[in-house]
């Protein structure tokens, strides 16, 4: 499934190409509007420098002027193999797709809301076609049915189109876009970066570096002046305490004289604490040194 930011925000856009694996930027008009862009063209220019495949609006009333302002686009200097010319669906529009499809360009009818609308593009040979499925649901429809449909008639009569899940509101989206089988996906970089979140995962990670380091410290690391050391008889609970202070998940433990007797860890911690319950926190002959 290719993966596409859906953004104008060049901050967003930078960021988001820097994990290195994203297909391409899909952008609307009215995301630059919002964005406070004035000059469309210089825009769109500088974001085709950017990505790897832009996706961009070709308005017009007929196919004609859909048609000439695509090719007026091109002429700004966009690669016709990088760019995709987002069409909205209309009876118009989608002869406008055929018209460039004709040319060689690449074509994305979208604003898509019936299996109908989604059909005709196909049909006219649109290389994506892009269901809204945020703004589908927020009128109470069945979004995923729709999509769901459109990729099953692709697959049925074996058109040459990808259908874009867009509109996307939240990681389930990601998920439903995934278990119905679309072929692309375009989301806003804040779901992008959420998408890898899980706290099992990190609880399971900052566990990892925490043992990873009990492991590979060593006592001439653990004797400077910032890490914490005890006295050897001094009881538990101020081992604990010092370990807590200092955040290390291991102590230093000296003889009376300053000299090293060795290393007590949370490991030997659980270890006492399994073998001898909570009252061996009060004693001083708790010492289990490595």
């Amino acid at each position: 499934m290719e993966l596409y930011l859906d953004s104008a925000n060049l901050k967003e856009i930078e960021e988001g190409f820097k994990l290195g694996f994203l297909n391409g930027l899909t952008t609307t008009p009215t995301f630059m509007q919002r964005e406070g862009i004035a000059d469309i063209d210089a825009m769109i220019v500088k974001l085709s420098k950017m990505v790897p495949v832009l996706q961009i609006e070709a308005l017009g009333n007929t196919a004609e002027e859909v048609v000439k302002e695509a090719h007026r686009q091109l002429k700004l200097g966009l690669d016709p193999k990088k760019t995709v010319f987002k069409i909205p669906v209309s009876l118009e529009g989608v002869r406008a797709c055929s018209l460039l499809r004709k040319d060689g360009l690449l074509v994305n009818v979208h604003l898509v809301y019936t299996l109908q609308q989604a059909y005709m593009a196909m049909h006219a040979g649109a290389t994506y076609v892009c269901p809204l499925v945020g703004r589908l649901q927020d009128q109470g429809h069945d979004a995923l049915a729709l999509v769901k449909q459109c990729v099953d008639a692709v697959m049925h009569y074996g058109y040459d189109t990808k259908i874009m899940f867009s509109s996307v509101r939240n990681s389930e989206h990601v998920r439903n876009a995934i278990n119905v089988g679309v072929h692309t996906i375009t989301v806003p970089l804040k779901i992008l970066k959420g998408l890898t979140d899980n706290n099992f995962t990190t609880i399971g990670t900052e566990q990892f570096l925490s043992d990873t380091r009990l492991m590979t410290v060593r006592v001439k690391e653990a004797i400077n002046g910032t890490n914490p050391v005890v006295n050897a008889d001094s009881n538990l609970k101020d081992a604990i305490v010092k370990m807590t202070e200092f955040g290390f998940g291991c102590i230093t433990v000296v003889d009376g004289d300053g000299s090293v007797k060795g290393v007590f860890t949370d490991g030997d911690l659980r270890r006492l604490l399994q073998k001898d319950g909570e009252h061996i926190l009060d004693k001083k002959s708790w010492l289990t040194c490595k």
